[in-house]
């Protein structure tokens, strides 16, 4: 029996030109030359990024005549979004939990000093003679 690792969005966002290659067209497709141009890495080093994003569901690749345009599937980052999102609520709970309990301290610190006998500071005044 063959396994075949199933690559997931988070592999292709694991690797910094991966990463860079997707901000490249997230907003416009691009053919295969122009994004190798952007690096100094090999054309197959980064053909190898690009199949990786292929089989991530990041990207499709739409051939038009000779050219290989690769164009992005942001929509598949909704599942990092997710998993990023429940470590944020856990967080911003716990930040919550913090906040409570220092405004507590701060409120028993004002009540502890508004209750202590107040002090006048001493008169120093030199004897001149």
């Amino acid at each position: 029996m063959s396994f075949e690792a199933r690559r997931d969005v988070f592999q292709a966002i694991a690797d910094p030109t991966r990463r860079r290659i997707i901000h490249m067209i997230a907003t416009q497709p691009l053919n295969l030359n122009t994004i190798a141009e952007k690096f100094d890495i090999s054309r197959p080093a980064i053909s190898q990024h690009i199949k990786i994003l292929t089989e991530c569901g990041m990207i499709v690749i739409r051939q038009e005549g000779r050219e290989r345009f690769c164009e992005a599937r942001l929509d598949a980052l909704s599942e990092v979004a997710t998993w990023v999102d429940q470590y944020r609520q856990l967080w911003h709970a716990k930040f919550d939990s913090l906040d409570n309990y220092l405004t507590a301290i701060q409120k028993k610190s004002k009540i502890k000093h508004k209750n202590e006998p107040s002090r006048k500071p001493k008169s120093r005044t030199k004897n001149r003679s």
